[in-house]
Protein backbone atom coordinates (compact mmCIF):
# COMPACT_ATOMS: atom_id res chain seq x y z
CA UNK A 1 0.00 0.00 0.00
CA UNK A 2 1.62 3.43 -0.86
CA UNK A 3 0.20 6.75 1.02
CA UNK A 4 0.93 10.26 0.11
CA UNK A 5 0.36 13.18 2.79
CA UNK A 6 0.79 16.52 2.44
CA UNK A 7 -0.53 19.57 4.87
CA UNK A 8 -1.93 22.44 2.99
CA UNK A 9 -2.57 26.36 3.87
CA UNK A 10 -1.48 28.41 7.16
CA UNK A 11 0.06 25.88 9.70
CA UNK A 12 -0.81 25.64 13.10
CA UNK A 13 -0.23 23.79 16.01
CA UNK A 14 -1.33 19.82 15.82
CA UNK A 15 -0.34 19.25 12.40
CA UNK A 16 2.64 17.42 13.35
CA UNK A 17 0.40 15.13 15.63
CA UNK A 18 -1.68 14.36 13.55
CA UNK A 19 0.37 12.86 11.00
CA UNK A 20 1.85 11.02 13.38
CA UNK A 21 -1.55 9.82 14.19
CA UNK A 22 -2.10 8.46 10.81
CA UNK A 23 1.23 7.27 10.00
CA UNK A 24 2.20 5.14 13.43
CA UNK A 25 -1.70 3.61 13.10
CA UNK A 26 -0.75 2.52 9.47
CA UNK A 27 2.47 0.94 10.05
CA UNK A 28 0.84 -1.01 13.47
CA UNK A 29 -1.73 -2.18 10.80
CA UNK A 30 0.04 -2.90 7.98
CA UNK A 31 3.93 -3.22 8.74
CA UNK A 32 6.17 -3.04 5.86
CA UNK A 33 3.19 -3.38 3.71
CA UNK A 34 2.45 0.01 3.30
CA UNK A 35 4.98 2.82 2.10
CA UNK A 36 4.23 6.65 3.20
CA UNK A 37 5.20 9.78 1.02
CA UNK A 38 5.26 12.96 1.96
CA UNK A 39 5.16 15.78 -0.03
CA UNK A 40 6.92 18.98 0.43
CA UNK A 41 4.80 22.11 1.09
CA UNK A 42 1.04 21.21 0.22
CA UNK A 43 -0.34 21.31 -2.97
CA UNK A 44 2.90 22.80 -4.44
CA UNK A 45 4.55 19.49 -3.82
CA UNK A 46 2.17 17.05 -5.55
CA UNK A 47 1.79 19.91 -8.72
CA UNK A 48 5.70 19.43 -8.99
CA UNK A 49 6.43 15.57 -8.30
CA UNK A 50 8.28 17.06 -5.02
CA UNK A 51 8.11 14.16 -2.13
CA UNK A 52 10.00 11.38 -0.04
CA UNK A 53 9.94 8.22 0.97
CA UNK A 54 9.13 8.62 4.99
CA UNK A 55 10.41 5.84 7.77
CA UNK A 56 8.77 5.56 10.87
CA UNK A 57 11.35 7.29 12.80
CA UNK A 58 10.17 10.43 10.66
CA UNK A 59 6.85 10.06 12.88
CA UNK A 60 9.01 9.90 16.12
CA UNK A 61 9.09 12.51 18.99
CA UNK A 62 6.95 15.65 16.96
CA UNK A 63 3.55 14.85 19.13
CA UNK A 64 4.33 18.02 21.08
CA UNK A 65 6.05 20.27 18.06
CA UNK A 66 4.37 22.96 16.30
CA UNK A 67 4.19 23.74 12.56
CA UNK A 68 4.43 20.89 10.01
CA UNK A 69 7.45 18.43 9.30
CA UNK A 70 6.22 18.16 5.65
CA UNK A 71 6.00 22.12 4.96
CA UNK A 72 3.06 24.04 3.56
CA UNK A 73 2.06 26.53 1.38
CA UNK A 74 -1.30 28.16 -0.38
CA UNK A 75 -1.80 27.01 -3.57
CA UNK A 76 -5.65 28.77 -4.37
CA UNK A 77 -8.48 26.45 -5.51
CA UNK A 78 -9.27 29.03 -7.89
CA UNK A 79 -6.02 28.94 -10.03
CA UNK A 80 -6.15 24.77 -10.00
CA UNK A 81 -7.99 24.55 -13.92
CA UNK A 82 -6.49 27.40 -15.20
CA UNK A 83 -3.91 26.57 -18.22
CA UNK A 84 -0.14 26.77 -17.84
CA UNK A 85 2.26 27.55 -20.17
CA UNK A 86 2.79 23.89 -21.73
CA UNK A 87 -1.40 23.87 -21.77
CA UNK A 88 -1.25 21.19 -18.53
CA UNK A 89 -3.73 22.51 -15.04
CA UNK A 90 -2.47 22.16 -11.73
CA UNK A 91 -4.95 19.80 -11.04
CA UNK A 92 -3.73 18.30 -14.31
CA UNK A 93 -0.12 17.63 -12.83
CA UNK A 94 -1.23 16.54 -9.41
CA UNK A 95 -3.55 13.68 -11.05
CA UNK A 96 -0.09 12.84 -12.86
CA UNK A 97 1.52 13.30 -9.86
CA UNK A 98 -0.86 10.44 -8.22
CA UNK A 99 -0.78 8.10 -10.82
CA UNK A 100 2.67 7.84 -11.67
CA UNK A 101 3.80 6.90 -8.18
CA UNK A 102 0.71 4.37 -7.99
CA UNK A 103 -0.52 5.76 -4.83
CA UNK A 104 -3.70 4.23 -3.22
CA UNK A 105 -4.63 7.91 -0.91
CA UNK A 106 -3.89 10.86 -0.69
CA UNK A 107 -4.09 12.03 3.52
CA UNK A 108 -4.94 15.70 3.14
CA UNK A 109 -4.77 18.19 6.35
CA UNK A 110 -5.92 21.81 6.06
CA UNK A 111 -8.76 24.31 6.07
CA UNK A 112 -11.26 25.65 3.98
CA UNK A 113 -9.51 26.10 0.61
CA UNK A 114 -7.70 22.94 1.13
CA UNK A 115 -10.68 21.08 1.20
CA UNK A 116 -12.42 22.64 -1.95
CA UNK A 117 -9.03 21.20 -3.54
CA UNK A 118 -9.55 18.11 -2.17
CA UNK A 119 -13.01 17.36 -3.42
CA UNK A 120 -11.98 18.16 -6.27
CA UNK A 121 -9.07 15.91 -6.26
CA UNK A 122 -11.79 13.19 -5.22
CA UNK A 123 -13.89 13.96 -8.08
CA UNK A 124 -11.26 13.14 -10.73
CA UNK A 125 -10.73 9.55 -9.40
CA UNK A 126 -8.35 10.50 -6.10
CA UNK A 127 -8.96 8.07 -3.21
CA UNK A 128 -9.02 11.13 -0.42
CA UNK A 129 -9.18 10.98 3.14
CA UNK A 130 -9.10 14.53 5.04
CA UNK A 131 -8.12 16.19 8.30
CA UNK A 132 -10.02 19.49 9.97
CA UNK A 133 -7.56 21.83 10.36
CA UNK A 134 -7.27 25.60 11.08
CA UNK A 135 -7.20 27.92 14.55
CA UNK A 136 -9.99 29.81 12.90
CA UNK A 137 -12.61 26.60 13.67
CA UNK A 138 -14.87 28.01 10.50
CA UNK A 139 -15.05 23.77 8.81
CA UNK A 140 -17.99 23.32 8.19
CA UNK A 141 -19.37 19.22 9.26
CA UNK A 142 -16.80 19.62 12.45
CA UNK A 143 -17.43 20.99 15.96
CA UNK A 144 -14.20 21.52 16.20
CA UNK A 145 -11.02 21.54 13.96
CA UNK A 146 -7.35 20.52 15.77
CA UNK A 147 -5.11 24.11 16.33
CA UNK A 148 -8.46 25.73 17.33
CA UNK A 149 -7.76 25.18 20.74
CA UNK A 150 -4.02 26.07 21.01
CA UNK A 151 -4.56 29.31 19.37
CA UNK A 152 -7.76 30.15 22.02
CA UNK A 153 -4.99 29.50 24.53
CA UNK A 154 -2.16 31.91 23.09
CA UNK A 155 -5.24 34.70 22.40
CA UNK A 156 -6.87 33.97 26.08
CA UNK A 157 -3.24 34.56 27.43
CA UNK A 158 -2.43 37.76 25.63
CA UNK A 159 -5.45 39.46 26.79
CA UNK A 160 -4.90 37.60 30.70
CA UNK A 161 -1.65 40.34 30.31
CA UNK A 162 -2.64 43.02 28.99
CA UNK A 163 -5.13 43.38 31.87
CA UNK A 164 -2.74 44.59 34.85
CA UNK A 165 -1.01 47.10 32.56
CA UNK A 166 -4.32 48.17 30.97
CA UNK A 167 -5.33 48.41 35.00
CA UNK A 168 -2.53 50.38 35.86
CA UNK A 169 -2.36 53.12 33.12
CA UNK A 170 -6.24 53.32 33.05
CA UNK A 171 -6.30 52.57 29.72
CA UNK A 172 -8.23 51.28 26.87
CA UNK A 173 -6.86 48.61 25.21
CA UNK A 174 -7.68 46.45 21.69
CA UNK A 175 -6.59 42.87 20.86
CA UNK A 176 -6.83 41.77 17.52
CA UNK A 177 -7.11 37.81 17.29
CA UNK A 178 -7.03 36.03 14.31
CA UNK A 179 -10.07 35.41 12.01
CA UNK A 180 -11.11 36.88 8.97
CA UNK A 181 -14.18 35.27 8.07
CA UNK A 182 -15.00 33.90 11.69
CA UNK A 183 -15.19 34.63 15.05
CA UNK A 184 -15.24 31.17 17.09
CA UNK A 185 -11.28 32.28 18.19
CA UNK A 186 -12.06 36.02 19.37
CA UNK A 187 -15.48 35.04 20.68
CA UNK A 188 -13.89 32.16 23.06
CA UNK A 189 -11.03 33.92 24.07
CA UNK A 190 -12.32 37.01 24.81
CA UNK A 191 -14.71 35.29 27.42
CA UNK A 192 -11.80 33.07 28.58
CA UNK A 193 -9.99 36.11 29.64
CA UNK A 194 -12.59 38.68 31.04
CA UNK A 195 -12.58 41.09 28.07
CA UNK A 196 -15.15 43.83 27.88
CA UNK A 197 -15.69 44.01 24.47
CA UNK A 198 -15.78 41.24 21.63
CA UNK A 199 -16.25 42.65 18.13
CA UNK A 200 -16.66 39.47 15.83
CA UNK A 201 -17.77 39.73 11.47
CA UNK A 202 -20.70 37.73 12.56
CA UNK A 203 -21.96 40.66 14.32
CA UNK A 204 -21.40 44.27 13.04
CA UNK A 205 -20.28 47.12 15.49
CA UNK A 206 -21.42 50.67 15.85
CA UNK A 207 -18.84 52.43 17.04
CA UNK A 208 -21.05 54.59 19.08
CA UNK A 209 -22.37 51.66 20.59
CA UNK A 210 -18.76 50.78 21.82
CA UNK A 211 -18.14 54.06 23.25
CA UNK A 212 -21.00 54.03 25.34
CA UNK A 213 -19.70 50.77 26.57
CA UNK A 214 -16.64 52.00 27.73
CA UNK A 215 -18.31 54.82 29.35
CA UNK A 216 -20.75 52.56 31.45
CA UNK A 217 -17.67 51.34 32.81
CA UNK A 218 -15.94 54.30 33.26
CA UNK A 219 -18.85 55.76 35.10
CA UNK A 220 -18.92 52.04 37.26
CA UNK A 221 -15.73 52.68 38.34
CA UNK A 222 -13.42 50.33 36.68
CA UNK A 223 -10.19 51.51 35.16
CA UNK A 224 -9.92 49.86 32.11
CA UNK A 225 -11.64 48.23 29.30
CA UNK A 226 -10.31 45.53 27.10
CA UNK A 227 -11.82 44.90 23.57
CA UNK A 228 -11.13 41.66 21.93
CA UNK A 229 -11.21 42.46 18.55
CA UNK A 230 -11.66 39.84 15.21
CA UNK A 231 -9.50 41.09 12.44
CA UNK A 232 -12.18 40.66 10.15
CA UNK A 233 -14.45 42.52 12.43
CA UNK A 234 -16.92 45.42 10.51
CA UNK A 235 -18.89 48.06 11.05
CA UNK A 236 -22.52 48.14 10.33
CA UNK A 237 -22.09 50.67 7.33
CA UNK A 238 -20.17 47.95 5.69
CA UNK A 239 -22.24 45.38 6.56
CA UNK A 240 -24.74 46.94 3.95
CA UNK A 241 -21.89 47.31 0.85
CA UNK A 242 -22.05 45.74 -2.02
CA UNK A 243 -18.21 42.84 -1.99
CA UNK A 244 -17.13 45.55 -4.52
CA UNK A 245 -17.68 48.34 -2.72
CA UNK A 246 -16.59 46.57 0.73
CA UNK A 247 -13.48 46.03 -1.17
CA UNK A 248 -12.41 48.89 -2.17
CA UNK A 249 -13.15 50.68 0.88
CA UNK A 250 -10.73 47.98 2.66
CA UNK A 251 -7.81 48.96 0.00
CA UNK A 252 -8.64 52.50 0.93
CA UNK A 253 -8.11 52.67 4.67
CA UNK A 254 -5.75 54.09 5.81
CA UNK A 255 -4.40 52.50 9.35
CA UNK A 256 -2.87 49.32 9.00
CA UNK A 257 -5.88 46.64 10.27
CA UNK A 258 -9.38 46.95 11.83
CA UNK A 259 -8.31 47.64 15.76
CA UNK A 260 -5.77 50.83 14.80
CA UNK A 261 -9.09 51.83 12.84
CA UNK A 262 -11.38 51.51 15.22
CA UNK A 263 -9.18 52.89 17.80
CA UNK A 264 -9.18 56.08 15.59
CA UNK A 265 -12.70 55.99 15.50
CA UNK A 266 -13.15 55.73 19.32
CA UNK A 267 -10.37 58.59 19.87
CA UNK A 268 -12.39 60.87 17.72
CA UNK A 269 -16.08 60.34 19.49
CA UNK A 270 -14.93 60.05 23.33
CA UNK A 271 -11.50 61.73 22.95
CA UNK A 272 -9.97 57.80 25.05
CA UNK A 273 -6.28 56.94 24.35
CA UNK A 274 -6.51 53.56 23.12
CA UNK A 275 -3.54 51.26 23.19
CA UNK A 276 -3.73 48.37 20.36
CA UNK A 277 -1.67 44.94 20.44
CA UNK A 278 -1.77 42.51 17.64
CA UNK A 279 0.04 38.89 18.57
CA UNK A 280 -0.77 37.80 14.78
CA UNK A 281 0.87 34.48 14.29
CA UNK A 282 1.87 34.07 17.85
CA UNK A 283 -1.34 32.20 17.63
CA UNK A 284 -0.56 29.74 15.15
CA UNK A 285 2.79 28.94 16.99
CA UNK A 286 4.44 26.74 19.05
CA UNK A 287 3.45 23.57 20.92
CA UNK A 288 -0.07 22.04 20.73
CA UNK A 289 -2.05 22.14 23.72
CA UNK A 290 -2.42 19.04 25.32
CA UNK A 291 -6.29 19.26 23.97
CA UNK A 292 -5.06 19.54 20.40
CA UNK A 293 -2.72 16.47 20.57
CA UNK A 294 -5.43 14.47 21.56
CA UNK A 295 -7.75 15.55 19.32
CA UNK A 296 -4.92 15.55 16.59
CA UNK A 297 -4.19 11.86 17.43
CA UNK A 298 -7.92 10.90 16.77
CA UNK A 299 -8.46 12.33 13.97
CA UNK A 300 -5.19 10.84 12.43
CA UNK A 301 -6.03 7.10 13.96
CA UNK A 302 -9.77 7.77 12.34
CA UNK A 303 -8.05 8.83 8.96
CA UNK A 304 -5.81 5.17 8.75
CA UNK A 305 -8.93 3.57 9.63
CA UNK A 306 -11.33 5.24 6.91
CA UNK A 307 -7.99 4.08 4.36
CA UNK A 308 -8.27 0.37 5.95
CA UNK A 309 -11.86 0.48 4.81
CA UNK A 310 -11.60 2.12 1.70
CA UNK A 311 -14.31 4.75 2.28
CA UNK A 312 -12.61 7.71 0.59
CA UNK A 313 -13.95 11.17 -0.27
CA UNK A 314 -14.47 12.02 3.35
CA UNK A 315 -12.89 14.34 5.81
CA UNK A 316 -12.87 12.94 9.57
CA UNK A 317 -14.93 15.39 12.23
CA UNK A 318 -15.74 15.91 15.72
CA UNK A 319 -19.53 15.38 15.95
CA UNK A 320 -21.30 15.32 19.65
CA UNK A 321 -18.10 13.87 21.18
CA UNK A 322 -16.99 11.33 18.03
CA UNK A 323 -14.98 10.98 15.34
CA UNK A 324 -17.13 10.33 12.19
CA UNK A 325 -16.98 10.83 8.52
CA UNK A 326 -18.11 13.17 6.68
CA UNK A 327 -18.19 13.47 2.85
CA UNK A 328 -16.33 15.76 1.25
CA UNK A 329 -18.50 16.94 -1.07
CA UNK A 330 -20.75 18.29 1.87
CA UNK A 331 -17.63 20.33 3.26
CA UNK A 332 -16.03 21.43 0.51
CA UNK A 333 -16.79 25.86 -0.43
CA UNK A 334 -18.84 25.88 3.17
CA UNK A 335 -17.92 28.25 6.18
CA UNK A 336 -18.75 27.62 9.69
CA UNK A 337 -19.43 31.05 11.10
CA UNK A 338 -20.88 32.03 14.56
CA UNK A 339 -24.95 32.25 14.85
CA UNK A 340 -25.74 35.82 16.34
CA UNK A 341 -28.31 34.07 18.40
CA UNK A 342 -25.97 30.99 19.48
CA UNK A 343 -25.83 29.79 23.08
CA UNK A 344 -22.27 30.90 23.94
CA UNK A 345 -23.12 34.53 22.26
CA UNK A 346 -25.94 34.51 24.93
CA UNK A 347 -23.88 33.83 27.61
CA UNK A 348 -21.43 36.71 26.42
CA UNK A 349 -24.43 38.92 26.83
CA UNK A 350 -25.71 37.69 29.95
CA UNK A 351 -22.31 37.98 31.60
CA UNK A 352 -22.72 42.12 30.68
CA UNK A 353 -20.23 41.96 27.97
CA UNK A 354 -20.93 43.89 25.13
CA UNK A 355 -20.49 42.48 21.17
CA UNK A 356 -20.55 46.16 19.49
CA UNK A 357 -23.63 45.84 18.41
Amino acid sequence: MKIGMLTSGGDCQGLNAALRGVAKSLYNEFGKDVTIYGFSDGYRGLIEGNYKEMQPRDFSDILTLGGTILGTSRESFKAMQIPLEDGTTKLDRMLKTYRDMGLDAMVILGGNGTHKTANLLSENGVNVVTLPKTIDNDLWGTEMTFGFQSAVDIATNVIDSIHSTAFSHSRVFIVEVMGHKAGWLTLHAGIASGADIIIIPEIPYNVQHIVDAIEKRSQSGKRFSILAVAEGAISKAEAKMSKKEFRIARENMKQPSISYRLADEIHAISGQEIRVTIPGHFQRGGSPCAYDRLLSSRFGTAAARLIREKKFGNMVALQNGKIVPVPLKDVAGKLKSVPPDCEIIRSARDLGLSMGD
